[in-house]
């Protein structure tokens, strides 16, 4: 009896971990399955899985063509290593979770071909090497699959979800967008093809319909706004009103019709998604619920001490206190027990990040009680907390920052550096005599931190700086591009100065996670892209130094850039010869600015169909990966409304003793999160769940189903 209690507990707080951090795994419910699902999920795993995707997806800075070579057994190696972690990895979630399920999962059908092409790939590539016959390593543009389609990467897996399922809807868009540029280019060639004009660089204007197609889309963009105009223009003036015309109807209208479409249907879709979290969340707490519940009355609970064990084995690293006020909540009338509608919001009380302070006396108060509770003392810590401290020290920084912008060899100026210095540090033991220094410096207090660590590294560096200026044969310009940095990073103190900008900062901070869909998105693209543009450019444009007698050094090593925009804007060092290089260049064409220069250069050393590689690059990334996620995080959601700073208002009066504990976010963090709770309130009490698959098989056309509601426990 106690085993069948311990094991429906180890079970339900799988379904409560589950539903906390969004898990939708259809796992196994029997005692082993259920410690190898604990297993799989630990964070040592996903941990290590991660590891071996970034190194296999490293692999291509090793391979040729290398940034820093490796022996070709070397890399194999590595790379069959990674593939057998893979495997290994797929195999113990195939353990835990449904057979018909893991196989009708496309993620994992994914990733069991991925692994089979990059082995057959490397097999087939290391024969033709043995013979010395060159070939293409194929399979590499596969490896961004398993940063994908692993179940540790759900949130990059669900926006190339929604993207995905957005495109069919935009390609009448699309479409229509591209008859009007087909149109206006055949304009184009009728307008301006007989009048024998020419571009700056001597080139025939508007000639080939196929180079007018391009040159209009990339107008639309804007890159080669007004150059692309000003032979037509002066000819006449009045063929400005054919460019005025085309960018109104294409740049315009149709971007931003394009671009409304590409938004609204993926929000559409994510919607979507998040409503199946919804659900999947409700399910999974409804089942943790059904196994620890006992009937009371006419109701069926979960008695306080299950509940205590439960929250115990979901999160072991929360402290007692913090456990206490979560039963508090879910209990607030102290019956013993919890019902099912506050059971249901354990997951969400666990996703709150609390901050558990606890108030302690300063050990200089009981190490020297009559000194540090002297008049004096008094008087100082109250001056120490008053607003005017902190004016000051902004005034004091602003001061600096004049002093850094003038010339530091003035004798003056090198010496106000120490007393700003002193003054630093004078702040910050002020401070640590003021405030308990274990709360001051606690893991929560960042700007703490930071300006303990920036004023202490600037006092180091400039220490070491001017003894190694003492000395004759002194020449470290590393070590002064280091003390001046930190001079400038002083001044980002006075961000913690102002609330308005503090409120700014705190957002950056807290959005980071969820840019990291965005940052795994882009990487995923970029390692496509990279690996493509090796195979099509690599060796086609070299650089050399600005001294080199190479033949055509100045066309980058290649003819045919001669007398090209490419080759006067010095752009050289922007190609495809490594990982690296190419990711610079992907970084440049993201920007925009420019890309029909490198676009025209990489096409006249292979050939002009080589210009779909950017547009088709500029198409994925820049309309519509970077124009969607930059929308999606609605900064301004997560803007704090106040700050949990330790040190108060002005002329506060610290608590001496006790515990306080305080959310460090009142709002929600994204919009997905905004989403789920929406269509949680969606969800009635009552009735019958709907099924595993019943909720996977939602459309962003279905209606709130009526049983979409909680399981029936009578």
């Amino acid at each position: 009896m106690a085993e069948g209690a311990s094991q429906d507990l180890r079970l339900a707080a799988a379904f409560v971990s589950d539903a906390q951090y969004n898990r939708n795994i259809p796992f196994r419910t029997s005692p082993e399955a259920v410690r190898l699902y604990y297993l799989y999920n630990h964070w040592i795993m996903r941990t290590v899985t991660y590891f071996f995707i970034f190194l296999n997806l490293s692999l291509a800075v090793f391979e040729e063509p290398a940034v820093y070579p490796l022996p070709f057994l070397v890399t194999s190696l590595i790379e069959v290593l990674c593939l057998l972690v893979f495997f290994g990895r797929l195999t113990h979630f195939a353990k835990v979770t449904l057979h018909n399920v893991f196989w009708k999962d496309t993620k994992n059908v994914c990733i069991v071909v991925a692994i089979l092409l990059s082995l057959t790939d490397l097999a087939i590539y290391g024969v033709l090497r043995m013979y010395n016959m060159r070939s293409i390593r194929w399979s590499r543009i596969v490896r961004p699959i398993f940063l994908i389609n692993f179940a540790e990467s759900r949130q990059i897996r669900r926006a190339f979800r929604s993207i995905r399922n957005t495109l069919p809807e935009i390609t009448y868009v699309f479409l229509l967008f591209m008859f009007s540029l087909l149109m206006f280019s055949l304009m184009a060639l009728k307008l301006f093809g007989e009048r024998n004009l020419q571009t700056a660089e001597g080139l025939p204007y508007f000639k080939n319909y196929l180079e007018i197609v391009f040159d209009l889309y990339v107008l639309v963009t804007t890159a080669n706004s007004p150059d692309v105009m000003m032979p037509a223009f002066d000819f006449s003036s009045w063929y400005a009103l054919f460019f005025i015309a085309f960018v109104i109807v294409n740049t315009y209208i149709f971007m931003s019709l394009f671009l409304a479409v590409v938004y609204n249907n993926y929000k559409k879709h994510l919607k979507n998604e998040i409503r199946k979290l919804a659900y999947m969340k409700h399910r999974k707490m409804i089942e943790a619920f059904n196994l620890l519940k006992e009937e009371e009355g006419a109701q069926f609970v979960v008695r306080e001490a299950r509940w205590k064990q439960l929250v115990k084995l979901v999160a072991p690293d929360i402290s007692n206190s913090h456990r206490e006020l979560l039963l508090c909540i879910s209990d607030n009338e102290q019956k013993g027990f919890i019902d099912k509608k506050s059971f249901v919001q354990l997951a969400d009380l666990l996703n709150i990040q609390v901050i558990t302070l606890k108030i302690r006396s300063h050990p200089l108060g009981q190490w020297m009680p009559r000194v540090y509770k002297s008049a004096v003392s008094r008087f100082l810590r109250s001056m120490v907390r008053h607003r005017g401290f902190v004016w000051t020290y902004d005034v004091i920084i602003l001061i600096n920052a004049i002093f850094i912008a003038l010339d530091e060899e003035t004798p003056y100026i090198s010496y106000a550096e120490w007393v700003f210095l002193a003054l630093y540090i004078i702040e910050i033991l002020l401070k640590v005599y003021t405030y308990e220094p274990r709360a001051f410096f606690g893991k929560n207090q960042f700007w703490n931190w930071f300006d303990t660590l920036i004023i202490f590294a600037a006092l180091t560096a400039t220490v070491l700086n001017t003894t190694l200026k003492s000395t004759t044969k002194y020449n470290s310009q590393q070590i002064l591009d280091i003390v001046f940095i930190l001079r400038v990073l002083r001044l980002i103190r006075i961000v913690d100065s102002i609330q308005r900008f503090r409120v700014i900062m705190n957002t950056l901070i807290n959005i980071v996670p969820t840019m990291l869909t965005f940052g795994g998105l882009t990487l995923v693209v970029y390692c496509v892209f990279a690996i493509i543009g090796m195979e099509l450019f690599h060796g086609k444009i070299q650089f050399f130094p600005a001294s080199s007698n190479v033949p055509h050094a100045l066309e980058c090593g290649n003819p045919a850039l001669k007398d090209s925009l490419f080759a006067r804007g010095k752009y050289c060092k922007n190609n495809f010869n490594n990982f690296a290089s190419s990711f610079i260049v992907l970084m440049e064409l993201t920007v925009v600015n420019q890309w029909h220069v490198f676009a025209n250069g990489f096409a006249n050393v292979t050939v002009q169909p080589a210009k779909l590689y950017f547009i088709a690059f500029h198409i994925v990334m820049v309309i519509i990966i970077v124009k969607d996620e930059l929308q999606h995080e609605q900064l301004l959601d997560n803007m704090e409304s106040a700050e949990h700073d330790l040190e108060g208002e002005g002329g506060t009066k610290p608590q001496s003793k006790g515990l306080v504990f305080k959310i460090a976010s009142k709002r929600y963090r994204t919009v997905d999160a905004l989403l789920q709770r929406m269509f949680e309130a969606e969800i009635p009490l009552e009735d019958e769940d709907p099924s595993f698959e019943e909720i996977l098989n939602l459309s962003p056309t279905t209606a709130v189903p009526s049983n979409l509601t909680l399981e029936n426990t009578a």
